[in-house]
């Protein structure tokens, strides 16, 4: 079986959608006729989940590459702190924390995690954004 022409007769048949949709019966699909209602027991598996968050995190890497590219030079910990932010956030969303990301490029990572923990957003998301400010200050 050629696996690579197959996928292009899916594409052709199914589509590539690319969001959330309706198909002709009204089941939630998305990308290539992936069932996703769970009214008919559709869904991903752990193993798609996983896949789907692995991309993510490698688009929202090169994201960050561009837009704030010292990150690079933080600890292991830090970037993963501020990767996760940027996860929930957008990259657009954490380079409005203005005081934050000029506290890590001075390499004051107290007043970063301050940062952190003084916005609206850590009200938003509470434990995270405490773990997260943890990770950042003490790298």
């Amino acid at each position: 079986m050629n696996r690579d022409r197959l996928l292009a007769q899916l594409i052709v048949d199914e589509g590539l959608i690319t969001f959330a949709y309706q198909d002709s019966l009204g089941y939630w699909t998305i990308g290539i006729g992936t069932l996703i209602d769970k009214r008919k027991g559709g869904g991903l598996t752990v193993d798609e989940c996983k896949m789907l968050a692995l991309n993510r995190i490698d688009q929202t890497a090169a994201r960050l590459d561009q837009a704030f590219p010292v990150w690079r030079e933080l600890s292991d910990v830090r970037q993963e702190s501020l990767l996760n932010m940027s996860f929930n956030l957008g990259v657009a969303g954490v380079m409005d924390f203005k005081k934050m990301l000029a506290a890590i490029q001075s390499r004051d990572y107290v007043q970063a995690a301050a940062e952190m923990r003084a916005s609206v957003w850590a009200g938003q998301v509470g434990p995270r954004a405490l773990r997260l400010a943890e990770m950042m200050e003490k790298g």
